[in-house]
């Protein structure tokens, strides 16, 4: 059957957003309202699969869900034409995903890698939540249906696992899906959508390293809250190597902390690295970074700017998360009682 084209995708509530959450998600977010019916969520369950020390405890988690939602709003994403709702407020994500429970299985949760690095050695302390993590990403996904989710480089392997997931689904109830009426499949195999020039930021001090709010230094990353002058004293001491730029994208093979910045040009300025290195190879850093200053601040600083506005009126912001959770609660409703009625349940 054919499915109707639909964007999904979110971003935890941890506080301290920077450059790679901008450029690796919310970014593409803004791009996709053109061409897709779009839900953007606020994952605030996913939040808190981790230690209450890690997330900061209720106040400050109300505060972040409340920054992540400015931020969609300061960077263009129209809450108007689209859903951006938090998904806590919509329990169907919590129901769908113990029905995916059943579903998926033991082993396919041991291969996921973004675990073990996140466990670490010490993986029997870990929360069962933070094991489940990518069983309830699939369930935020397939409750609305979504046949493409904009993913970074980190994420590939959930999606993969969302996949499985439907398709298991789908074959275990194959004669019940068909019998009401879905046709040959229920949901959908959901599609990455992989985009641009900067799926990775990384640290701006160190260019083999992920940029990351947990880096003790703020000089690292920055942070979409961060002024004109901030931006500019962090791009101007970015870690980089003696030779000039090269000619060719090839260069930046052996040369981490080139290719990030580059990478991180090329993102703002909607261009290909090569169409930059074709700009500036040859130039040394100190003049590339005088024009990625430039181009970072005219990108950034007005967002931030937004996102100060917005984040003082937090009647605003409930309003707009209470009227996108009644939007997506409305569709995932829909995807519950066929849900049910496909599995067996008696519902109401």
């Amino acid at each position: 059957m054919a499915f109707k084209e639909r964007v999904f995708s979110g971003v935890q509530p941890t506080g301290n957003l920077h450059l790679g959450n901008y450029l690796g998600a919310i970014k593409k977010f803004v791009a996709l309202q053109a061409q897709y019916d779009c839900i953007y969520c606020v994952v605030d369950l996913h939040a808190i699969t981790v230690p209450i020390n890690v997330w900061g405890g209720p106040k400050t988690l109300r505060e972040n869900i409340r920054e992540v939602t400015a931020a969609f709003i300061a960077a263009g994403i129209d809450p108007k034409k689209h859903i951006v709702f938090n998904q806590s407020q919509v329990s169907a994500h919590a129901e769908l995903a113990w029905i995916f429970n059943c579903v998926a299985r033991l082993g396919w949760l041991n291969r996921m890698t973004q675990f073990k690095e996140k466990a670490g050695k010490d993986r029997e302390n870990a929360s069962i939540g933070l094991y489940d993590y990518p069983v309830l990403m699939a369930a935020d996904i397939l409750v609305y249906r979504a046949t493409h989710v904009p993913v970074g480089d980190d994420q590939k392997q959930h999606l993969e696992l969302c996949r499985d997931i439907a398709q298991k689904f789908n074959n275990d109830f194959a004669s019940s899906i068909a019998e009401l009426g879905h046709g040959q499949a229920y949901f959908p195999l959901t599609e990455p959508i992989i985009q641009g020039p900067a799926t990775r930021v990384m640290s701006l001090r160190d260019g083999t390293k992920k940029m990351s709010k947990s880096d003790p230094s703020d000089y690292s990353r920055i942070n979409l809250t961060d002024d004109a002058d901030a931006i500019a004293q962090k791009v101007r001491k970015a870690k980089t190597d003696p030779e000039p730029l090269p000619s060719e994208e090839a260069g930046l093979a052996v040369r981490p902390e080139a290719d990030n910045l580059v990478g991180i040009y090329a993102a703002l300025a909607d261009r290909p690295k090569a169409e930059v290195l074709g700009e500036f190879g040859g130039a040394q850093f100190s003049t590339f970074k005088t024009a990625l200053v430039d181009l970072a601040v005219s990108q950034l600083a007005p967002i931030a700017a937004e996102m100060k506005r917005i984040g003082q009126d937090t009647a605003y912001i409930d309003s707009v998360l209470a009227e996108g959770s009644d939007r997506a609660e409305a569709v995932a409703a829909e995807t519950m009682k066929s849900v049910k009625d496909i599995v067996g349940l008696i519902r109401r």
